[in-house]
């Protein structure tokens, strides 16, 4: 591919570390492109990066040839209520690259190359600190933090439970903790994942194979549910296991993906007064604020990157994730150096 010119208010980032995500699955199979209209026949996929600049764009002084910096998928319009009340990940011109809207490999090329151009506003330079694995990890923190921006309260003192110990879900236990949440349960199939959530302080830890959730949870919060439920396994019962889980006028958030339709006992929902939230990536420039927790050692990703392989084993790599091979979590492309 040739390198691609920065516009004016644009960077050019050579890639160091990019890792996969789900979603990039599906790019690759082509059941998700977002661009305006087919999948193109050569396109980048890759949303989560980081990397060294190497071109400013001639409006850019907010970076400077050799900045480290980690990138946010999401670039809004800019234009249209939603992303001027700040919700631009649910732009109203998602996919109109002609009105500005642009998102990182899925609308647009993303990282899984050597070059990317980033809009200046979805760059954040990194601290001395962070290497680049943890870096690529934090875009990963930023959808967890956007999921707590939307239930506007303080988690101190909460009780939250999270469903799925993937990626996000892992690293919602440690936000959780470090808003002050208490106590903090994680819900998963597997005793490997549900393991790294114990290093991550989780104070309860429930197999779903091995027990009702619903149940378990319940009895741990006294019979009454957690405040809270985030949903980030994506489960097709998980929806209605968080409905039932949580205490009646607690919240859920959904920041999982679901690959089917779901059913779930809404009526209860209505019944208790439980409020239901979504949530799609890292707005509200959560990545932020994921970096200043990380910067002040609170967020530990180490334990979550569990494979690395160069650009051109991506085949592999791909492969790898999508099977879960050796209890792959993050597999990382070593792209440049």
């Amino acid at each position: 591919m040739p390198v691609p010119r920065p516009g004016p208010d644009d960077v050019l980032v050579r890639v160091h570390r990019a890792s996969l995500c789900g979603t990039d699955l599906k790019v690759r199979s082509r059941r998700f492109f977002h661009g305006g209209g087919p999948a193109p026949d050569t396109f980048i996929p890759g949303h989560e990066y980081a990397g060294v600049v190497v071109a400013v764009g001639s409006a850019v002084d907010e970076f400077t040839v050799g900045d480290r910096v980690v990138t946010e998928a999401h670039r809004g319009c800019m234009r249209c209520v939603n992303c001027l009340s700040g919700s631009y990940t649910d732009c109203l011109n998602y996919g109109n690259q002609a009105k500005g809207h642009r998102v990182q490999g899925m609308t647009v090329n993303g990282g899984f190359a050597e070059y990317v151009v980033n809009h200046v506003s979805t760059l954040y330079r990194l601290p001395d600190d962070i290497d680049f694995d943890s870096a690529v990890v934090l875009t990963t923190v930023g959808t967890v933090m956007h999921a707590f921006d939307v239930l506007d309260s303080l988690l101190v003192g909460a009780g939250v439970a999270v469903i799925g110990p993937g990626p996000i879900g892992l690293m919602a236990v440690q936000v959780a903790r470090e808003l002050g949440a208490d106590p903090v349960m994680l819900v998963g199939t597997r005793n490997s994942r549900l393991e790294i959530g114990k290093q991550f302080d989780a104070d309860y830890l429930i197999n779903s194979r091995e027990e009702d959730a619903v149940v378990a949870v319940r009895e741990i919060t006294g019979g009454l549910g957690p405040d809270i439920v985030v949903e980030c396994s994506g489960a097709a019962g998980a929806v209605d296991d968080a409905i039932h889980m949580v205490k009646r006028g607690g919240r859920i958030v959904l920041a999982g993906f679901f690959g089917q339709p779901v059913t779930a006992d809404l009526n209860h929902a209505v019944m208790n007064g439980i409020s239901i939230n979504t949530v799609r990536g890292e707005g509200a420039r959560s990545v932020a604020r994921a970096l200043s927790l990380a910067s002040r050692g609170r967020l530990h990703t180490s334990a979550l990157v569990t494979h690395h392989f160069p650009l051109e084993d991506i085949a592999e790599a791909f492969d790898t994730y999508a099977e879960r091979r050796d209890n792959a979590i993050k597999v990382m492309l070593d792209v440049t150096g």
